[in-house]
Parts: structure tokens; sequence; C-alpha cells
């Protein structure tokens, strides 16, 4: 295994990672263009589900675990 590969369960951190990104930006997206500013109570639980899934992946990977 070399220095930069990527273990099964890294790469379904990332994976996991990503998702929560998109669906979070999607979500802030449409509430922007809606004219809505507020963050509401699903925009904190997208917030929470993509801090959490940053936390599993490394910080050279994009996340926020050192």
């Amino acid at each position: 295994m070399s220095l930069f590969s990527k273990s099964s369960a890294e790469k379904s951190a990332i994976a996991d990672m990503k998702a929560a990104d998109k669906a979070l930006n999607a979500y802030s997206d449409n509430e922007r263009r809606a004219g809505r500013h507020d963050e509401t109570a699903e925009y904190e639980r997208l917030n929470r589900a993509a801090n959490e899934a940053a936390g599993k992946v490394g910080f050279w990977r994009g996340g926020n675990k050192r």
C-alpha cells in the first residue's frame, strides 16, 4: 500500500462527505434564490451532517480530521 492510496473506508467517508456537502449547498442555493437568508432547522441539520462527515475524513483529503 503506497503512501497516497486510500482504503475502502476512506473512500466511503470521502463519498459521504461530498454527498453531505452537495446536499447542504443545494439547499442553501435554493433558499437563497427564494430570498430566505436565515438559518432554518433543515439548514442546521444538513450543516451538522456535513460537519460530522468532514470529521471522518483526513485534512489532506478535504475533511477536518487531523
